[in-house]
């Protein structure tokens, strides 16, 4: 038996569920979803980005609607373009399954007529962004006096960008008697106040603690110094061979300017903010969402609505200017019970900035040091390893071995696989051997303890391919070697090996255990990092902050003609927003 049936949900939505692989409810639709199907009611649910939100009102809405009727009966109000075609194309998908029922998004950027017509064919179910909106309310192409329904998604975003004179007069046109339901990631004081002028006595739920970020995310902050800031990013970067991430930044003009550089340097990387055209931010997202793009540079506006699986890491080259805009950011990894790393590059004098972080979302940071040129080289090098062990061979080639064996038959094994490697290698390693410590002096908060000095790092011949991420080596390890939480810190997994740190008083112990240890029969090996020590780059002032990403070919490490998306050469005029236009700001 599905469990989305214990919840009530008729025939048409649990067989639409069962299409789509869904087996089991989250908790805000554990509790949300009884509560709007049993009784007519306006509600406070808050739950962390990416916790299944959309279904848990878009189930309830369905159910609620007349299909035969061909009037609006349910508004949906999202701040973004991006989250209002998503949340449009999923209560589609939902409501496959009921002859009749329409749902229709409005938003800027597309055409307002044929939108007006698309509403005139009847829609029970308008999703729209707010300025649209008031927009086609203002020239009378819409109707939404009869709604019996209006959900305000992502609320605390919507009234972040400046939309609360919209939602005011939105909700003027619409019936006192409906049903408001208000979907937030935090609770500022902006949301309550909306929740107090247009909400009767709502019922609040909660998923986990108000402002409070995903159980699945672990968040880890970087100090260096300002001028470091973009290097570091390249850094971390090349320590994650296999990132999949957005690297969030405060105003369109860095945005812009990071996303340039890393295309520059040779990352697969393109950026997402508001000054881009809707057909430029189309082709941002597609290439992203087939991998195409490793790194999507984004304002914190332009990001809101992002529905990409898998992303790896979040990383705020700057923190934003509400801390609890912190909460959305990380909300883009950590999904679907999978786990995140939320990174944060800092300055000396931002640090302070943390502990305020710390205590709106109610989770540790750990402070870490960005990777020095020789642990880079040491990942990337593994990372090559992995790569050649897993490439399918292309028997094409095999007309061609007798005179490949005949070029290199009086090399043994060893030395063929070191020519190899040094083909391939040596570039990325002359790039990164003169590179310096990126690592700010003197950046611990006065009560932070959790800094790498006086620890020890190591090498371990196991990763993601081996069923571990982050949390469960650390778990691993704990029990291994029977160390205290405290004692063990920086675990970084990659996918055919990791690297994590103990105080230094554990490194007798944690070499004894391992020194014959086997995992179902395999030999588990671990050897001290040979950078452990972090000290052999300070003096050094020659050579850049890194960032070869290991498919490079030309001299300087650039590629060749590539497509920039979003480049100043690119960018298109603004298309026709509507009242969108007017709520811009640099953040976007």
């Amino acid at each position: 038996m599905n469990k989305f049936e214990a919840l009530g949900l008729g025939e048409a939505i649990i067989k639409a569920v069962s299409d789509m692989g869904f087996e089991t409810p989250s908790e805000v639709q554990e509790k949300a979803i009884p509560i709007l199907l049993d009784k007519d009611t306006d509600i406070v649910a808050l739950a962390q980005t990416g916790t299944g939100k959309t279904a848990a009102f878009g189930f309830p809405l369905i159910e609620k609607v007349d299909s035969k009727s061909r009037i609006t009966q349910g508004l949906i109000l999202s701040p973004t373009r991006e989250l209002c075609l998503q949340i449009t194309n999923e209560l589609k998908n939902y409501s496959k399954h009921i002859p009749g029922l329409r749902t229709v998004a409005i938003y800027g950027g597309a055409s307002i007529m044929d939108q007006s017509k698309e509403i005139k064919r009847g829609a029970q179910i308008i999703v729209a962004t707010p300025g649209r909106m008031q927009d086609m309310i203002n020239r009378k192409m819409v109707d939404i006096s009869n709604i019996g329904y209006c959900v305000l998604d992502e609320a605390d975003e919507m009234l972040n960008m400046g939309f609360y004179e919209d939602i005011n007069a939105i909700l003027s046109h619409t019936p006192k008697d409906k049903n408001t339901w208000l979907f937030s990631a935090t609770m500022p004081r902006e949301v309550s106040t909306i929740a107090k002028r247009f909400m009767h006595e709502p019922v609040e739920i909660t998923v986990g603690h108000k402002n409070t970020g995903s159980e699945n995310v672990s968040h880890e902050y970087y100090v260096v110094n300002s001028r470091d800031r973009y290097a570091a990013l390249k850094r971390l970067s090349d320590a994650n061979p296999d990132i999949f991430s957005v690297v969030f930044c405060r105003t369109k003009r860095d945005t812009q300017k990071v996303a340039e550089n890393l295309i520059g340097d040779g990352y697969n990387a393109a950026a997402l903010h508001g000054d881009l055209s809707q057909n430029q931010r189309d082709l941002v997202m597609k290439s992203f969402r087939n991998r195409q793009i490793q790194m999507l540079v984004a304002t914190d506006v332009a990001a809101r609505g992002i529905d990409v699986n898998d992303i790896t890491h979040v990383i705020n080259y700057q923190l934003p200017d509400e801390i609890e805009t912190y909460t959305h950011r990380s909300g883009r990894t950590g999904r679907a019970g999978k786990s995140g790393v939320s990174m944060v590059i800092v300055s000396k004098s931002e640090v302070r900035k943390i502990k305020s972080v710390e205590r709106i979302i109610k989770k540790s940071f750990e402070k870490k040091e960005i990777p020095s040129g020789e642990e880079i080289c040491q990942v990337q090098l593994f990372h090559l390893a992995s790569d050649i062990a897993k490439a399918e061979i292309n028997h094409e080639i095999d007309s061609y071995l007798p005179s490949i064996n005949e070029v290199l038959e009086d090399f043994t094994k060893e030395e063929l696989i070191k020519k190899f490697f040094s083909v391939e290698f040596s570039r990325f390693h002359n790039y990164y051997k003169k590179s310096r410590d990126l690592n700010a002096a003197g950046g611990d908060r006065e009560s932070d303890s959790r800094g790498s000095d006086g620890s020890t790092r190591y090498f371990i011949n196991v990763g993601e391919k081996d069923g571990f991420d982050w949390m469960t080596l650390k778990d691993f390890l704990k029990d291994v070697l029977e160390l205290g939480g405290d004692a063990l810190s920086r675990v970084d997994v990659k996918e055919s090996f990791s690297f994590f740190n103990t105080t230094s008083e554990y490194q007798e112990r944690v070499l004894s255990v391992f020194e014959d240890f086997k995992m179902e029969g395999r030999k588990v090996n671990v050897e001290i990092s040979k950078d452990s020590g972090r000290n052999r780059g300070r003096k050094r002032r020659d050579g850049g902050g890194g960032g070869y990403k290991g498919k490079r070919r030309s001299d300087d490490f650039k590629p060749k003609g590539k497509k920039r998306f979003g480049s100043n050469e690119d960018r298109g005029s603004r298309s026709d927003r509507g009242r969108d236009k007017r709520k811009r700001s640099d953040r976007r």
